[in-house]
């Protein structure tokens, strides 16, 4: 937006595995689809889709290409940018914290599906380093199947975590 620049550090996210994970979009017996085809290229690419038809939501690709798996980016600690991150979320609380607010606060939309999140405008980094006894494990948010297996990962007691502590697996 305007040459501005905003970031931040990912301290949420959701693992999805895939044609074996029920919860996954690539879980489908029509295999690829005009909707999952992203997830099925090479890793290190965005897979942009619309939840409920509001909300994007954005996922890293993981697999090797052909083997649908991504992670959702769930939540996010701003570091620059906040003033243009709320200005896009229109004042709105809390910022960044779950799927939705994530990406409409980094102006993620379906235009950046498929992008190559190795350059810009959107790209991943390497973020700080967090011990293993700050990383919280529960199920994941939001879905009925597969709800119950521990692929959310989450930085306890960090701001732009949608619901610490939520799901029977959860270890802290």
């Amino acid at each position: 937006m305007g040459g501005e620049l905003c970031s931040g550090v990912i301290v949420e996210t959701e693992a999805y595995g895939g044609q074996d994970d029920p919860a996954s979009h690539a879980a489908t017996r029509s295999g690829v689809t005009e909707r999952n085809r992203a997830m099925f290229g090479p890793g290190g690419r965005a897979y942009v889709y619309q939840s409920y038809g509001v909300h994007w939501c954005t996922n890293v690709v993981t697999g090797p290409e052909g083997r649908a798996e991504a992670v959702l980016l769930r939540g996010l600690f701003p570091v620059t940018g906040s003033r243009l991150m709320s200005r896009r979320r229109r004042g709105r609380t809390p910022l960044c914290a779950g799927p939705g607010r994530l990406s409409e606060a980094l102006g993620i939309t379906d235009a950046l599906y498929g992008h190559d999140l190795s350059s810009a405008p959107l790209q991943v980094c390497s973020g700080w380093a967090v011990p293993d006894t700050d990383v919280g494990v529960s199920g994941r948010i939001g879905i009925k199947a597969a709800a119950d297996r521990p692929h959310r990962f989450y930085v306890r007691g960090f701001p732009g975590v949608s619901r610490p502590g939520t799901g029977p697996q959860d270890d802290g």
